[in-house]
Protein backbone atom coordinates (compact mmCIF):
# COMPACT_ATOMS: atom_id res chain seq x y z
CA UNK A 1 0.00 0.00 0.00
CA UNK A 2 3.10 2.43 0.29
CA UNK A 3 2.65 3.36 -3.49
CA UNK A 4 -1.04 4.08 -3.02
CA UNK A 5 -0.70 5.86 -0.24
CA UNK A 6 1.89 8.27 -1.66
CA UNK A 7 0.35 8.91 -4.91
CA UNK A 8 -2.82 10.12 -2.66
CA UNK A 9 -4.70 13.06 -2.76
CA UNK A 10 -7.41 13.37 -0.20
CA UNK A 11 -10.49 15.63 -1.21
CA UNK A 12 -13.75 17.03 0.96
CA UNK A 13 -16.45 18.14 -1.12
CA UNK A 14 -18.83 20.35 0.85
CA UNK A 15 -21.70 22.68 -0.01
CA UNK A 16 -23.29 25.39 2.18
CA UNK A 17 -26.80 24.93 0.75
CA UNK A 18 -28.53 21.88 3.00
CA UNK A 19 -32.10 21.25 3.55
CA UNK A 20 -32.14 19.91 6.52
CA UNK A 21 -29.41 21.60 8.44
CA UNK A 22 -28.61 24.95 6.83
CA UNK A 23 -25.23 25.83 6.88
CA UNK A 24 -24.28 22.22 7.68
CA UNK A 25 -20.60 22.47 6.85
CA UNK A 26 -20.02 25.31 9.20
CA UNK A 27 -22.25 23.87 12.01
CA UNK A 28 -20.70 23.85 15.46
CA UNK A 29 -19.01 20.81 17.20
CA UNK A 30 -17.28 21.50 20.48
CA UNK A 31 -16.18 24.42 19.01
CA UNK A 32 -14.34 23.83 15.56
CA UNK A 33 -17.25 23.64 12.14
CA UNK A 34 -18.06 20.31 11.67
CA UNK A 35 -16.22 20.41 8.09
CA UNK A 36 -12.99 21.01 10.18
CA UNK A 37 -13.35 18.13 12.50
CA UNK A 38 -13.74 15.79 9.04
CA UNK A 39 -10.71 17.48 7.57
CA UNK A 40 -9.10 16.41 10.94
CA UNK A 41 -10.16 13.07 10.91
CA UNK A 42 -8.99 12.52 7.48
CA UNK A 43 -5.19 14.09 8.10
CA UNK A 44 -5.12 11.61 10.89
CA UNK A 45 -5.32 8.90 8.65
CA UNK A 46 -2.52 10.14 6.99
CA UNK A 47 -2.58 8.92 3.49
CA UNK A 48 -1.71 11.78 1.52
CA UNK A 49 -2.16 15.59 1.13
CA UNK A 50 -6.09 17.12 2.27
CA UNK A 51 -8.38 19.39 1.14
CA UNK A 52 -11.55 20.74 1.23
CA UNK A 53 -13.38 21.81 -1.87
CA UNK A 54 -16.15 24.21 -1.19
CA UNK A 55 -18.23 26.53 -2.85
CA UNK A 56 -18.46 29.22 -0.57
CA UNK A 57 -15.97 31.44 0.67
CA UNK A 58 -17.41 31.09 4.29
CA UNK A 59 -16.65 27.05 4.02
CA UNK A 60 -12.93 28.08 3.06
CA UNK A 61 -12.45 30.30 5.46
CA UNK A 62 -13.45 28.41 8.35
CA UNK A 63 -10.98 25.31 6.50
CA UNK A 64 -8.15 28.18 6.38
CA UNK A 65 -8.70 30.15 9.66
CA UNK A 66 -7.90 25.83 11.59
CA UNK A 67 -4.61 25.22 9.53
CA UNK A 68 -6.24 23.40 6.32
CA UNK A 69 -6.56 23.54 2.82
CA UNK A 70 -9.52 24.85 0.87
CA UNK A 71 -10.19 25.03 -2.98
CA UNK A 72 -12.85 27.16 -3.94
CA UNK A 73 -14.97 24.60 -7.10
CA UNK A 74 -17.76 26.23 -9.15
CA UNK A 75 -21.58 26.45 -7.27
CA UNK A 76 -23.68 24.52 -9.88
CA UNK A 77 -21.83 20.92 -9.16
CA UNK A 78 -24.28 18.23 -9.49
CA UNK A 79 -22.40 16.10 -7.38
CA UNK A 80 -19.57 15.36 -4.39
CA UNK A 81 -17.89 13.37 -7.92
CA UNK A 82 -17.94 16.47 -10.21
CA UNK A 83 -16.83 18.56 -7.40
CA UNK A 84 -13.44 16.97 -6.13
CA UNK A 85 -12.63 16.38 -9.83
CA UNK A 86 -12.46 20.11 -10.64
CA UNK A 87 -10.06 20.44 -6.97
CA UNK A 88 -7.78 18.25 -8.09
CA UNK A 89 -7.28 19.53 -11.41
CA UNK A 90 -6.84 22.63 -9.62
CA UNK A 91 -4.60 21.55 -6.74
CA UNK A 92 -2.96 19.20 -8.61
CA UNK A 93 -2.60 20.29 -12.56
CA UNK A 94 0.34 18.09 -13.23
CA UNK A 95 -1.34 14.92 -12.30
CA UNK A 96 1.12 13.63 -9.41
CA UNK A 97 -1.48 11.90 -7.38
CA UNK A 98 -2.39 8.78 -9.17
CA UNK A 99 -5.10 8.00 -6.68
CA UNK A 100 -8.22 10.51 -5.39
CA UNK A 101 -9.84 9.66 -2.46
CA UNK A 102 -13.60 11.45 -1.52
CA UNK A 103 -14.19 11.45 1.75
CA UNK A 104 -18.31 13.08 2.61
CA UNK A 105 -18.11 16.37 4.50
CA UNK A 106 -20.57 15.34 6.95
CA UNK A 107 -19.51 12.25 8.80
CA UNK A 108 -17.28 13.91 11.70
CA UNK A 109 -16.27 10.84 13.56
CA UNK A 110 -15.36 9.23 10.56
CA UNK A 111 -12.12 6.87 12.27
CA UNK A 112 -8.91 7.04 10.18
CA UNK A 113 -8.74 3.51 9.52
CA UNK A 114 -12.38 3.24 8.04
CA UNK A 115 -10.66 6.17 5.60
CA UNK A 116 -7.80 3.92 5.11
CA UNK A 117 -9.89 0.62 4.10
CA UNK A 118 -11.05 2.27 0.65
CA UNK A 119 -7.82 2.16 -0.32
CA UNK A 120 -6.58 -1.35 -0.24
CA UNK A 121 -8.90 -2.73 -2.85
CA UNK A 122 -6.75 -0.29 -5.26
CA UNK A 123 -3.73 -2.78 -4.75
CA UNK A 124 -5.44 -4.96 -7.94
CA UNK A 125 -4.58 -3.00 -10.86
CA UNK A 126 -8.06 -4.34 -12.50
CA UNK A 127 -10.54 -2.05 -9.91
CA UNK A 128 -11.42 1.34 -10.72
CA UNK A 129 -13.09 2.60 -7.83
CA UNK A 130 -12.34 1.43 -3.73
CA UNK A 131 -15.59 1.88 -1.10
CA UNK A 132 -16.29 0.91 2.20
CA UNK A 133 -19.07 -1.27 3.72
CA UNK A 134 -20.29 -2.36 7.13
CA UNK A 135 -23.06 -5.63 8.31
CA UNK A 136 -26.10 -3.54 8.32
CA UNK A 137 -28.22 -3.71 11.78
CA UNK A 138 -31.21 -5.82 11.14
CA UNK A 139 -33.58 -2.82 12.60
CA UNK A 140 -32.77 -0.83 9.59
CA UNK A 141 -33.02 -3.87 6.71
CA UNK A 142 -36.05 -2.18 5.40
CA UNK A 143 -35.11 1.10 5.64
CA UNK A 144 -34.13 2.99 1.65
CA UNK A 145 -32.08 5.57 3.37
CA UNK A 146 -29.90 2.93 4.21
CA UNK A 147 -27.76 2.10 0.90
CA UNK A 148 -27.17 -1.99 0.65
CA UNK A 149 -24.41 -3.21 -1.22
CA UNK A 150 -24.97 -6.53 -3.07
CA UNK A 151 -21.09 -7.86 -3.07
CA UNK A 152 -19.38 -11.32 -3.30
CA UNK A 153 -15.83 -12.19 -1.70
CA UNK A 154 -12.74 -11.57 -4.78
CA UNK A 155 -10.63 -13.71 -3.20
CA UNK A 156 -8.15 -11.10 -2.03
CA UNK A 157 -9.69 -10.17 1.34
CA UNK A 158 -12.00 -7.42 0.06
CA UNK A 159 -15.55 -8.21 -2.03
CA UNK A 160 -16.77 -7.38 -5.17
CA UNK A 161 -19.62 -5.19 -5.64
CA UNK A 162 -22.14 -6.70 -8.24
CA UNK A 163 -25.16 -3.85 -7.42
CA UNK A 164 -25.74 -0.95 -5.27
CA UNK A 165 -29.82 -0.60 -3.52
CA UNK A 166 -31.89 1.00 -1.81
CA UNK A 167 -34.28 -2.36 -1.48
CA UNK A 168 -34.18 -4.98 0.80
CA UNK A 169 -31.58 -7.37 -0.73
CA UNK A 170 -30.14 -9.80 -0.96
CA UNK A 171 -33.32 -12.15 -0.52
CA UNK A 172 -32.34 -15.38 1.91
CA UNK A 173 -30.41 -15.90 4.98
CA UNK A 174 -27.41 -13.77 6.12
CA UNK A 175 -26.30 -10.46 6.68
CA UNK A 176 -27.13 -7.05 5.01
CA UNK A 177 -23.82 -4.86 3.65
CA UNK A 178 -24.57 -1.37 4.63
CA UNK A 179 -22.78 1.15 2.15
CA UNK A 180 -20.74 3.48 3.28
CA UNK A 181 -20.01 6.48 0.76
CA UNK A 182 -16.71 7.17 0.59
CA UNK A 183 -14.66 6.74 -2.76
CA UNK A 184 -11.01 5.97 -3.47
CA UNK A 185 -10.87 6.31 -7.42
CA UNK A 186 -7.80 6.01 -9.52
CA UNK A 187 -7.36 9.17 -11.35
CA UNK A 188 -8.25 7.91 -14.83
CA UNK A 189 -11.46 6.53 -13.28
CA UNK A 190 -12.60 9.47 -11.61
CA UNK A 191 -11.94 11.41 -15.22
CA UNK A 192 -14.12 8.59 -17.17
CA UNK A 193 -16.75 8.80 -14.50
CA UNK A 194 -17.70 12.67 -14.41
CA UNK A 195 -17.73 12.41 -17.89
CA UNK A 196 -20.77 10.11 -18.28
CA UNK A 197 -24.10 10.93 -18.62
CA UNK A 198 -26.64 10.06 -15.66
CA UNK A 199 -27.86 6.23 -16.38
CA UNK A 200 -30.80 4.53 -16.02
CA UNK A 201 -30.09 2.41 -12.95
CA UNK A 202 -28.69 5.87 -10.93
CA UNK A 203 -31.86 7.69 -11.48
CA UNK A 204 -34.23 5.13 -10.60
CA UNK A 205 -32.25 3.90 -7.66
CA UNK A 206 -30.72 7.52 -7.14
CA UNK A 207 -27.49 5.91 -6.48
CA UNK A 208 -24.35 7.83 -8.38
CA UNK A 209 -22.47 5.17 -7.86
CA UNK A 210 -24.56 2.80 -10.32
CA UNK A 211 -23.31 5.12 -12.74
CA UNK A 212 -19.57 3.13 -12.90
CA UNK A 213 -21.60 -0.31 -12.63
CA UNK A 214 -23.67 0.34 -15.85
CA UNK A 215 -20.44 1.63 -17.51
CA UNK A 216 -18.51 -1.18 -16.60
CA UNK A 217 -16.26 -0.31 -14.02
CA UNK A 218 -14.84 -2.70 -11.27
CA UNK A 219 -15.94 -1.46 -7.80
CA UNK A 220 -14.27 -3.55 -5.02
CA UNK A 221 -15.44 -3.00 -1.31
CA UNK A 222 -13.83 -3.13 1.76
CA UNK A 223 -15.75 -4.01 5.16
CA UNK A 224 -14.91 -2.05 8.29
CA UNK A 225 -16.56 -2.98 11.58
CA UNK A 226 -19.09 -0.36 12.04
CA UNK A 227 -20.55 2.64 9.98
CA UNK A 228 -19.78 6.65 10.94
CA UNK A 229 -22.22 8.93 12.11
CA UNK A 230 -23.26 11.01 9.61
CA UNK A 231 -24.87 14.45 9.99
CA UNK A 232 -28.09 15.32 8.29
CA UNK A 233 -30.23 16.95 10.78
CA UNK A 234 -30.21 19.06 13.92
CA UNK A 235 -30.63 15.64 16.16
CA UNK A 236 -27.63 14.12 14.13
CA UNK A 237 -26.00 17.39 14.93
CA UNK A 238 -26.38 17.04 18.90
CA UNK A 239 -25.85 13.20 18.84
CA UNK A 240 -22.73 14.57 17.03
CA UNK A 241 -21.78 16.80 20.03
CA UNK A 242 -22.01 14.45 22.54
CA UNK A 243 -20.05 11.52 21.17
CA UNK A 244 -17.39 14.34 21.00
CA UNK A 245 -17.60 15.90 24.25
CA UNK A 246 -17.57 12.23 25.70
CA UNK A 247 -13.93 11.54 24.19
Amino acid sequence: METLVTAALVLIPARLAASRLPRKPLADICGKPMIVRVLEQALNADIGPVAVACDDKDIAEAVRDNGGTAVMTRPDHASGSDRIHEAAELLDPERKHEFILNVQGDVPLIAPEAIRAAFAPLSNPEVAIGTIATELDPAFRDDPTFVKAIITPNGQGHHRALYFTRATAPSGDGPLHHHIGIYAYRRTALADFVRLPPSPLEMREKLEQLRALEAGMRIDVSMIDSAPMDVNTPEDLARARAAYQSL
